[in-house]
């Protein structure tokens, strides 16, 4: 088993996500990070416009007729009073494109507002806005679906280290995942040079390492901690933003990541984006990944996992007892 690394899509999903990684970098060090929200004139705002950009582009000349669904429009870099926006943006994807025009920067980004189809790329150019603000964890998420399944995943972690730690790291982390062919981790200055990883072999839940968002908003701490005491979990938590979670769990780096219902959106349902990649990541170190009731995750209903509640993914070795408990607790 085998990753085929001159196969056409592996080779572009893995340069891709490098090329984004390295650009959102140069973007988050000349920019002041200063947590201000994704819709103001913000170091995450330019980084998903030139990022989703410059992924497109490639896809546009490397794989002809590839469909792209991605999470940016070109709408608000076209609407009065954003022209600085838009001269950043293109500033920034001339870094990697050096003739990119406004106009040929718009046409990339809406490159990804395809809809889903039988087979196709879903992008979130800068997974994590909150860890990316702060200078710590995010990534840039590209995956490979065909028809309702993914079958080839990459993640870009710049702050991610070898070790699957989630200090900040001197050289960032990728990931590549193909379906049947393993988990894979390189460094994103050297993406070719790949070791297969797996996840940890703890089956004891007590053990087990919870992946933690750093945002409270992003789960249900209630819940969360009532789960934490029925199964008696030990361990303290990691916390990080992001699909970096999923790296990290794939790397062995910890046991369990939940995806709770919010109490305050309870009928809120997963974007495609922010867990296709990570899904195959998971799945191809060994691991497991449903949603909050045991079922597989269904990437063929649009953009959204409309039939799926919330993520369960894990070791493989305590996802049983996982599911158990979120019957009674979630």
């Amino acid at each position: 088993m085998s990753l085929d690394l001159q196969n056409s899509e592996v080779s572009f999903a893995l340069h891709a996500v490098c090329a984004a990684g390295k650009l959102a970098e140069t973007i988050q060090t000349n920019m002041t990070v200063t947590g201000v929200e994704k819709k103001d004139l913000s170091p995450v705002t330019i980084a998903d416009f030139s990022c989703q950009a410059i992924v497109a582009k490639a896809m546009n000349t490397e794989l002809k007729g590839a469909v792209l669904v991605g999470e940016e429009d070109s709408g608000l870099l076209q609407e009065d009073g954003q022209a600085e926006v838009m001269k950043l943006v293109t500033e920034y994807v001339q870094h990697v494109y050096p003739d990119a025009t406004p106009d040929a920067v718009c046409h990339w980004i809406d490159t990804g507002n395809a809809q889903s189809c039988e087979r196709f790329w879903t992008l979130d150019p800068i997974d994590g806005t909150k860890g990316y603000l702060r200078g710590e964890q995010y990534a840039v998420a590209l995956a490979l679906i065909e028809n309702g399944q993914v079958i080839l995943g990459a993640l870009a972690c710049p702050n991610l280290g070898l070790d699957a730690s989630p200090g900040v790291a001197e050289e960032g982390t990728v990931l590549i995942a193909q379906r049947g062919k393993g988990c894979w981790r390189g460094l994103m200055s050297n993406p070719e040079q790949l070791e297969q990883v797996h996840v940890s072999d703890c089956s004891e839940i007590e053990k087990a390492r919870l992946l933690r968002s750093v945002e409270s908003g992003h789960t249900n701490t209630g819940t969360m901690g009532e789960i934490v005491t029925a199964l008696n979990i030990e361990a303290d938590p990691v916390c990080l933003d992001s699909q970096a979670k999923y790296a990290v769990l794939a790397c062995g780096g910890g046991e369990a990541l939940l995806r709770l219902l919010s109490a305050s959106r309870p009928d809120y349902r997963e974007m495609i984006w922010d867990q296709a990649a990570g899904s195959i990541v998971i799945e191809e170190a060994g691991g497991r990944i449903t949603d909050l009731s045991g079922k597989a995750l269904d990437f063929g209903q649009g953009t959204t996992l409309a039939n799926n509640r919330g993520v369960c993914a894990s070791n493989g070795l305590v996802h049983d007892a996982l599911l158990k408990a979120l019957a009674e607790h979630a």
